[in-house]
């Protein structure tokens, strides 16, 4: 375990070099970065923040019109094939809100400043129009299996470029060995979150090998293969139901933080908005640092561009493509705005970097990091350690929702391959397996922190991959847009998108009978 650990850990700090030159280029040349304003953008930002942008203006900031709209979307609870927009929002939102709500806003914070948060707000309003353009691309081009749809980046991806296969599957397998790399750490983090949670509730730090850790293992493998080899559909039921318990938990335990230290609301603001362009030196001090954080970071948190979420999107039976676009702008909301930002709120507000022990603070981990912030707002209390237990047990859920995410579109990508069930089991053992490392690896006290600056690099390495997808789709999606809000009622079909959309073209059919 401790040798192939090692070649894990060695292989993932060489791509760590990539995965730097492909966010930071071209800021890593003298010649560029000495360019005014301009040379603090890279071209990873430049094109995620420039494509929100973009899709923004020509969709008319739909972000902001069709906001209420895509509420109202929401209440439709019912499906005649595939799963319900409500079903389909908690089903992208277990991938969305994971342990990168609390250790990606405390990494951001700490590396960049306040300031990164400013930035993350900034990413997301942009990233709701990207999140609608790529979530109503993958309705308009949705498959029909049995009695779920299915679909998404891999399925448009090989429509928008004449039909071929190949690029069908070179975009799933791409998904697929994303969703491999990012397993072993939430299965560190779900059965963590089980440890901790003992440790808070007999008062001792349980060691890594306490028959609790195995206990946790053995349940959490088993609920993931009850529910994995059920489908999408049995992955939803259970989301369904964890979303919404987990994110109502955090969101209020945080709000009763900010309420019990409102004092130090209009200290949050300052230091977010002054420390987004001139960051304190600690932070590293430049503007560059804080606006790459943020960014980054909003991105590992609401996915907008990433394609990630379009499977759950596809598998919507939503009335009209842009419904379900309407909702995932909506998701990248709830992700960063709402619950990015009370993290944010606990680790600015905790000023845990302006104490004595601010050096032991930064050299601390992420969740370490948030943790103690929260100590910080709770000092001395018995409140503290009820708040440590219920964001712990939110962190759990948050992992393993994300497992149940990662696991239920590496299905839909693997049916974009091939539709043979044997494929398919072979595709959610192996899932399962590369779980079980990650849990492993924790029981035995082994650090998987390599693995999360890995994630960094297939993230912006699926993003390369889909945004261009999205310019060449972009077309579609505006004559999706434009009959959606000028003929409000009226059936999407192939004469609408100007190509073969089979799936609505027999949906209006039957509309018809």
């Amino acid at each position: 375990m401790e040798t192939l650990l090692a070649i894990i850990t060695a292989v993932c700090n060489k791509i760590q070099i990539v995965s730097d030159l492909f966010w930071d280029f071209p800021t890593n040349f003298e010649w560029y970065s000495n360019i005014p304003v301009l040379g603090n953008f890279s071209l990873a930002i430049i094109l995620l923040m420039g494509s929100g942008i973009y899709f923004s203006i020509r969709l008319r900031f739909i972000q902001v019109r069709m906001f209420k709209h895509g509420i109202n979307v929401l209440k439709n609870t019912q499906a005649k094939t595939g799963i319900s927009p409500l079903a389909s929002f908690f089903l992208s939102t277990a991938m969305r809100v994971g342990p990168g709500n609390i250790l990606g806003v405390t990494g951001a914070v700490s590396v960049g400043g306040p300031g990164a948060l400013l930035w993350m707000w900034i990413s997301a309003f942009f990233g709701m129009a990207t999140a609608f353009v790529e979530s109503t691309l993958s309705q308009i081009f949705k498959e029909k299996k049995d009695d779920e749809y299915i679909g998404g980046m891999a399925f448009y991806g090989r429509r928008l470029l004449k039909n071929s296969a190949i690029v069908g599957s070179i975009l799933s397998i791409m998904y697929i060995i994303y969703a491999l790399l990012c397993f072993p750490a939430q299965g560190f983090n779900t059965v963590s979150a089980i440890g901790q949670i003992a440790g808070i509730v007999v008062n001792t730090e349980l060691p890594t090998t306490h028959p609790v850790y195995w206990i946790g293992f053995v349940v959490i493998i088993i609920a993931t293969i009850a529910v994995s080899f059920g489908g999408t559909k049995k992955i939803s039921k259970v989301t369904d139901v964890l979303v919404p318990v987990m994110a109502i938990i955090y969101v209020l335990t945080v709000i009763v933080l900010v309420l019990i230290n409102f004092t130090r609301i209009p200290w949050f603001f300052y230091s977010v908005f002054t420390e987004a362009f001139k960051p304190e030196a600690v932070f590293g001090g430049a503007f560059g640092v804080a606006l790459m954080q943020g960014v980054k970071r909003g991105l590992m948190s609401n996915e907008a561009g990433q394609g990630t979420i379009t499977m759950p999107a596809a598998a919507s039976d939503a009335a009209h493509p842009c419904d379900q676009g309407c909702v995932q702008a909506i998701g990248v909301f709830l992700d960063t705005i709402v619950i990015c930002t009370l993290t944010g709120f606990v680790v600015i507000m905790g000023r845990a970097w302006l104490t004595d022990s601010a050096d032991a603070w930064f050299e601390m981990g992420k969740l370490p990091k948030f943790l103690a912030s929260v100590e910080e707002l709770t000092p001395g209390t018995d409140f503290n350690s009820v708040v440590t237990l219920l964001i712990s047990f939110c962190f759990g859920l948050f992992a393993f929702t994300c497992l149940l995410g990662f696991m239920s579109f590496s299905e839909i990508c693997a049916n974009r391959i091939s539709r043979s069930k044997v494929f398919i089991n072979v595709i959610r053992i192996l899932d399962i397996f590369v779980i079980c490392f990650g849990m492993l690896t924790s029981i035995v006290g082994m650090d998987l922190g390599a693995l999360w600056d890995l994630s960094d690099f297939a993230n912006i390495l699926i993003a390369y991959c889909n945004i261009p997808l999205l310019y060449i789709g972009f077309k579609y999606v505006k004559r999706a847009q434009l009959q959606f809000e000028e003929f409000s009622g009226m059936p999407f079909t192939s004469k609408v998108a100007g190509i073969d959309v089979p799936v609505w073209d027999q949906k209006a059919k039957g509309s018809d009978e």
